[in-house]
């Protein structure tokens, strides 16, 4: 299947850890539920749910084999991401990409918009309501044994990724 030219890294590739895999060193056949898939939707409130349905959607119609804890992590990542996009990227970027990437052993989502702003996920004021989505999404990644950044983009916008992995996360 084609991967986009993203590897068979969680990582996208020329990320921290990133590489695309020798030709060499080629694996068995991908399993029947991996891929790449990518929609785009307008940086506008209504694209939140209509983006944490089409990604439960996926999941459930390729047979992704996900828990129910690993799923709903998965949604509110991708509700969190789309919202920040929403927020803050619209004005310069009326059309988000959001993609969903399977391997053998992780899922990835990722959202892109054009805007050049890279968001730190900094201690939010408790007295504040909002503010406080990237720490989410952080925590729910590192709570799941996975990784997530935010990388330039070659046209100047972002990417905003995590990946899980598929497996749960074993105990040390």
């Amino acid at each position: 299947m084609d991967d986009h030219g993203r590897g068979p890294d969680p990582r996208p590739e020329g990320g921290p850890g990133g590489r695309p895999a020798p030709p060499e060193e080629a694996g068995p056949r991908p399993l029947p539920y991996e891929g790449v898939w990518r929609f785009t939707a307008a940086a506008v409130d209504a694209s939140v749910p209509q983006a944490r349905h089409a990604v439960r959607d996926l999941l459930h119609r390729q047979g992704v084999p996900v828990s129910d804890d690993l799923a709903q992590g998965l949604l509110l990542i991708v509700s969190e991401l789309v919202t920040n996009a929403v927020r803050h990227a619209a004005l310069l970027s009326p059309v988000l990409g959001v993609e969903i990437a399977v391997g053998a052993d992780w899922v990835r989502v990722s959202v892109e918009d054009n805007h050049p702003y890279r968001p730190t996920a900094l201690e939010a004021d408790h007295g504040r309501t909002g503010g406080r989505g990237l720490l989410l999404v952080r925590e729910i990644t590192r709570e799941a044994g996975g990784v997530c950044d935010v990388e330039h983009t070659a046209s100047g916008g972002k990417v905003i990724w995590a990946a899980l992995p598929l497996k749960p996360a074993r105990a040390l």
